[in-house]
């Protein structure tokens, strides 16, 4: 039996619930393994806890609230530049779509990418099919 798959834009917006942030453009990577959010001053302490700021100027939907979850995992995660490094990743509900998932998400500083969102191929495997000349099949408002 196999599932319908819901075909999505190289390109779509995606809200995390869990930190209040709405439409967030983000990048459909199936290059990518995982999923990354960018965001500064990240820190785990003692207690595995992360410590994160969300500031970005170019994007307006960040604000310089400080944040506060549970580790998920700290990881070794090669980024697109060949540099490998640490990571500490968080568990967050997010809209994706039109539905709810639960995402596991890298934090790490991305200034230096067009995207404060990336979404790789774990998360996207059995449920969507990238269609690479298209973008924001989601919508522009979700």
């Amino acid at each position: 039996m196999t599932t319908k798959k819901q075909i999505i834009g190289h390109k779509e917006l995606i809200s995390i619930v869990d930190l209040e942030l709405f439409s967030l453009d983000a990048k459909i990577d199936t290059g990518a393994d995982g999923n990354a959010l960018h965001c500064d001053n990240i820190e785990v302490d003692k207690d595995n806890f992360v410590h994160f700021q969300l500031l970005d100027d170019a994007h307006k939907s960040y604000h310089d609230k400080k944040i506060i979850l549970p580790l998920h995992k700290l990881k070794k995660i090669k980024s697109s530049n060949g540099q490998t490094e640490l990571r500490p990743s968080v568990k967050l509900d997010v809209l994706f779509m039109g539905k709810i998932y639960k995402m596991v998400v890298s934090l790490t500083n991305r200034a230096e990418m067009k995207y404060p969102m990336l979404i790789g191929r774990r998360f996207l495997s059995g449920k969507f099919l990238v269609d690479c000349e298209v973008t924001y099949l989601g919508g522009k408002d979700e």
